[in-house]
């Protein structure tokens, strides 16, 4: 028995990805990134126009939401960033959270 749940335990993680555990609506963010975030991270947060402006894509959920709640509310500095997430609800960084954390990226090994 303990072997059994061993294995569904196994499969459940391995079948799971950040995306999954995303709150938000990946659909909404994707929405709100074509109008925000694309001009420095790319339509999927996969493509930066420059060195400076990390890659979205792949990132963990609770990670883009955390960085865009310390932008709004001072605790990471950065000005343009500061005045992009000073305008988000809640709802919108899970959304934005969701539609980066889903897409594609060379940040993780696929195996």
């Amino acid at each position: 028995m303990n072997r059994l749940l061993t294995i569904a335990i196994a499969a459940a993680l391995a079948a799971g990805s950040a995306s999954v555990l995303a709150k938000g609506n990946a659909d909404s963010g994707k929405a709100k990134a074509a109008q925000v975030c694309a001009a420095c991270h790319g339509p999927e947060g996969n493509k930066p126009t420059g060195p400076d402006f990390p890659v979205l894509a792949g990132q963990y959920p609770d990670y883009i939401k955390k960085a865009l709640s310390d932008y709004k509310s001072g605790k990471r500095s950065n000005p343009i960033m500061k005045g992009f997430a000073a305008t988000l609800s809640a709802q919108e960084m899970d959304d934005l959270a969701a539609w980066f954390s889903s897409q594609p990226s060379d940040l993780v090994t696929h195996r």
